[in-house]
């Protein structure tokens, strides 16, 4: 049988840690794919640089909408 292995804790006992990691994720992302979509257009792949901004497109939202909900939150616990 298999056995799971888990993450460590976040070391931070912060509620919206881990909401603050993936939003940072998300617009780290957006940045990331600039390069990855300029790669693709040098190589003349607009098959994959449209692949990268939809995926670009994706992370922005994910980014916006994280940010709402960090922005609720932090109103809300005062």
């Amino acid at each position: 049988m298999a056995t799971m292995v888990r993450e460590p804790a976040s070391p931070v006992k912060d509620q919206n840690y881990d909401l603050i990691h993936a939003l940072q994720l998300s617009l780290e992302h957006i940045w990331r794919l600039e390069t990855y979509i300029a790669d693709a257009e040098n190589r003349g792949d607009q098959e994959l640089a449209t692949w990268f901004r939809k995926m670009q497109e994706n992370n922005r939202k994910a980014g916006e909408q994280g940010k709402q909900m960090l922005l609720a939150r932090m109103q809300r616990d005062g």
